[in-house]
């Protein structure tokens, strides 16, 4: 059985990122277990960690209602197409990690052709070949049983904590206010991170 969430939902969700793709197609089916599992993100009962920033984030944040906003939605930047899903009230908790098939004759011709798309571009034929591609890994993501696509595992990690508001300072710098956690301190001034950056540059060697 395939994704089983409504059509238009989908495409909602396609509207909202912007385009379709395979990233985004991950996305959806990691979002559908979570609805189907864990429930909608009212608030911040639930809480996703994800290590990537690819496109299927945009459908975690649609579809769960995990929002970089709420603070229930956290990136680690780890490069890693993986999404964490933690449920507060009862610590029911899930790490979805996308399964990789390097071995697949259209992820070796798609390798290729992206290489070759960034360094000297792309025939029509190359396009519409790489296009082709794209369409069936997204159909197959969307029509695929969730355990071909994950592997579905308990976090390393607990739950991270709920998100809490923190007093605002002035940098002595520029005059702006930043969040007391992204200061620094130097010279007996504090700062914040982007002129504490460039005095560490001006007094280095």
């Amino acid at each position: 059985m395939g994704c089983d969430l409504s059509t238009e939902l989908i495409q909602e969700t396609i509207d909202f990122h912007g385009h379709w793709c395979p990233g985004l197609a991950i996305g959806i089916r990691a979002a559908e277990w979570a609805l189907n599992e864990l429930g909608k993100a009212g608030d911040e009962d639930i809480v996703s960690v994800v290590e990537t920033d690819m496109c299927g984030v945009d459908a975690i944040q649609y579809l769960t209602g995990c929002t970089f906003g709420k603070g229930n939605l956290i990136y680690q930047d780890l490069g890693k197409k993986a999404f964490s899903f933690y449920r507060r009230r009862d610590g029911k908790a899930v790490r979805l990690l996308a399964r990789n098939n390097p071995d697949s004759e259209d992820q070796r011709i798609s390798a290729r052709l992206h290489i070759k798309m960034r360094k000297e571009g792309l025939t029509p034929e190359e396009e519409a070949q790489r296009q082709a591609i794209r369409a069936r890994t997204s159909d197959y993501i969307m029509n695929a049983e969730l355990d071909k696509l994950f592997e579905i595992k308990k976090p390393d990690l607990p739950a991270p904590k709920k998100a809490f508001i923190l007093p605002t300072l002035v940098c002595e710098v520029c005059g702006e206010p930043v969040m007391e956690s992204r200061t620094r301190r130097f010279q007996e001034k504090t700062m914040c991170i982007p002129c504490f950056n460039k005095h560490e540059w001006r007094f280095q060697g």
